[in-house]
């Protein structure tokens, strides 16, 4: 019997070991056919398909067609006006065009704004002006903002109260999945320390 020795690679997207790879050019290793379709963007400039030859029959994640159009789930920092601490939540992104186009997906967060349309900030610096590589994607309340209610505190906490002003109303924040900014990646906790800049540095 002929047994296939076990082949491991960094997936692409997030670098954990891996045994699928891109069906088309079998040169780029993802863990999951959600990572296959965020990296597809990038992937597509360098995607070149194989020949029968070098094809192989185990653990292929097919290429995306163009014309998928599934939503792509992410997680997100959800400040609650209400709440002491901001909290992840799961944020659903309709793509726009076809995937081929590297055009980011329009998150749905509506439902956290109820007062108005939110609007957006994209922070590409962090702490001491350093440059982000993945930036972060605000959604706020621009009504909230010129009234100057409600207080956020969940904000206010992960800035000690230092702020020179007072953010108000709701905030959603995403994570770019790179700095081209064509899609969106998991935020998570190591996120607050920009955030927390950002928030003081508000005026």
């Amino acid at each position: 019997m002929n047994v296939n020795p076990l082949i491991s690679h960094p997936c692409a997207v997030c670098c954990m070991p891996t045994t699928l790879w891109c069906s088309r050019c079998q040169n780029s290793w993802y863990c999951s056919p959600d990572h296959m379709q965020n990296d597809w963007p990038r992937h597509k400039l360098e995607c070149i398909p194989c020949t029968t030859q070098q094809q192989m029959q185990y653990n292929i994640i097919s290429t995306p067609t163009p014309s998928q159009q599934s939503l792509v789930t992410v997680s997100a920092l959800y400040f609650h006006p209400e709440e002491e601490r901001s909290r992840v939540i799961s944020v659903q992104c309709r793509p726009q065009g076809t995937v081929s186009q590297g055009i980011c997906p329009t998150p749905m967060v509506q439902n956290y704004f109820a007062e108005c349309s939110p609007h957006t900030i994209i922070l590409t610096q962090g702490l001491n002006g350093e440059a982000l590589r993945f930036p972060l994607h605000i959604w706020y309340c621009p009504l909230s903002l010129q009234r100057g209610a409600p207080t956020n505190r969940a904000v206010q906490r992960i800035t000690s109260g230092a702020a020179a002003k007072p953010w108000c109303g709701p905030v959603v924040v995403l994570k770019f999945n790179g700095s081209r900014r064509q899609g969106y990646a998991d935020a998570g906790s190591n996120d607050l320390p920009a955030l927390s800049a950002y928030f003081l540095a508000y005026k």
